[in-house]
């Protein structure tokens, strides 16, 4: 019984060491158009992601930036938890289990920080159980 009972208590400690942390980012991904309509194609773009609590107009809980380059298609993928955060802004420190989130995308398609072209979507699903 006591060889059982040690054998189960070392599985559980390995288990504890090994564990894997999820991944703090999530992909995104963006077909850009300008103020015209036309795609954004080949080209580099600023992009403002903020992850907000609650309310699609919410507060957000974290920011960032990326410069990306869209591709023949006008498509754009970044890695949110990746880019450069704004003062403050922690990834790992949201909060998924307690709060509805949205995800905001501002983009500039002239490849700067004014960013004119603003969409925001729930986040349905917590990306890898965070």
């Amino acid at each position: 019984m006591r060889k059982i009972i040690l054998c189960a208590v070392l599985t559980i400690i390995v288990s504890v060491i090994f564990a894997q942390i999820p991944p703090q980012k999530m992909t995104y991904q963006t077909v850009v158009r300008d103020a015209n309509n036309e795609l954004v194609v080949n080209q580099q773009i600023g992009v403002k992601i903020s992850v907000l609590a609650t309310l699609p107009n919410g507060l957000p809980v974290y920011e960032e930036t990326h410069f990306v380059q869209t591709n023949h298609n006008a498509l754009a993928t970044i890695v949110v938890g990746t880019g450069t955060p704004t003062p403050g802004s922690v990834f790992a420190n949201i909060d998924w289990a307690n709060d509805d989130f949205y995800l905001k995308c501002e983009i500039d398609p002239a490849g700067g920080s004014n960013y004119t072209i603003i969409g925001t979507q729930q986040l349905i699903t917590v990306p890898y159980a965070f």
